[in-house]
């Protein structure tokens, strides 16, 4: 039996960044067998792992990275948030892709990663193919879309190759199932040299864990949002905390923030496209232009104000916030997504490694 499997059905230590190393040593030689590979996926997904075990599986893949960089990771893009979620909880309209193409549009720099479709109908790697806005497939070329568009959607580069391997190797078994753990842990996978990372949370039973990962060495300052409903974003209509890397915690939304628009509202207000949708890209943009249930807009305005507060590109939530509604009601929310659609040489559009 694995090492690692076995430490992971007895339980009674972390497992420590070497044994990872040595099942990535097995994976990357051809040694692993399948069916141990599914093991190890499903015992992680069945009893998530603990911080120290989490700390040492992603410390052994920066290692890693580090021994096989061929290209220099850039110094932190100053100013730069990425906005994420671990995915889970109620279906909902892509509300992060949206409050990061707003945040953008209202002078905050966003490169944000992403992932397929999990509980949703369209992830947000989906839905910026429908939108045919193009991924990055390097850091120079999200430096140049940062420069050019305030925004860049970073590609598959920025995610451990390890975790495509052990998803080929797991076909026909659905990564996105038997390794859920590694959508939670997702946010913390990607190497993206951003400041600040808006790190949504859909299961506060991970709370605890995914703050010991946020303050890892070399990890930007890191927002976990939560709420009652369990939707990895904030949401408008409801009271959402903020906890912070000092230890502080912070509430917005609801009653919480009287200053802020709160029209009174249900998930059923942040619901997706339904699948008879003749075109689920229209209802997106409809959104960004300010179109559609307040309190799904007044909730992308929220996500979006995050970031400038996070960045500092607003110096308090009311007038992020303002310019994040300036930035819907002015059109220049969807005049972005016109502008990225129009760029020449789109990268070719790749799939997340998490859910390849």
């Amino acid at each position: 039996m694995l090492r690692l499997l076995d430490d992971l059905i007895l339980r009674d230590r972390p497992v420590a960044a070497e044994t990872w190393h040595a099942f990535w040593d097995r994976l990357d030689g051809g040694r692993l067998d399948k069916a141990d590979a599914l093991a190890v996926l499903t015992s992680l997904s069945t009893l998530p792992p603990d911080a120290p075990t989490s700390l040492g599986l992603l410390d052994s893949l920066a290692a890693r990275r580090r021994a096989h960089r061929t290209t220099v990771t850039p110094a932190t893009w100053q100013g730069t948030v990425n906005a994420v979620g671990t995915g889970g909880g109620p279906a909902t309209f892509n509300l992060t892709t949206a409050a990061t193409l707003v945040a953008a549009a209202a002078g905050t720099p966003m490169v944000k990663t992403g992932s397929r479709a999990y509980t949703s109908r369209h992830g947000s790697l989906d839905m910026l193919r429908l939108l045919g806005i193009p991924l990055c497939g390097s850091y120079p070329e999200c430096e140049d879309f940062l420069s050019l568009y305030g925004v860049a959607f970073a590609g598959g580069f920025v995610y451990p190759t390890e975790l495509a391997r052990l998803a080929r190797l797991t076909i026909p078994h659905d990564i996105r199932r038997t390794g859920r753990v590694f959508n939670t842990l997702g946010p913390f996978l990607a190497d993206l040299p951003v400041a600040t990372q808006i790190t949504g949370v859909s299961d506060r039973r991970d709370l605890p864990r995914l703050a010991t990962l946020a303050l890892r060495p070399g990890a930007p300052d890191t927002w976990l949002v939560h709420n009652d409903l369990g939707v990895d974003e904030l949401v408008s209509f409801a009271p959402n905390a903020i906890d912070t890397g000092d230890g502080t915690s912070r509430h917005v939304g609801g009653q919480a923030s009287p200053a802020l628009p709160s029209t009174p509202g249900t998930l059923a207000d942040l619901a997706p496209a339904p699948d008879n949708a003749p075109d689920p890209v229209q209802h997106l943009l409809d959104l960004l232009g300010g179109h559609g249930p307040p309190p799904a807009v007044e909730s992308i305005c929220l996500n979006a104000a995050a970031a400038g507060v996070a960045a500092g590109t607003a110096p308090d939530w009311e007038s992020a916030y303002r310019a994040t509604t300036e930035a819907v009601r002015s059109g220049a929310a969807r005049a972005l997504v016109q502008r990225l659609r129009s760029h020449p040489g789109h990268t070719a559009f790749g799939a997340s490694p998490i859910h390849a």
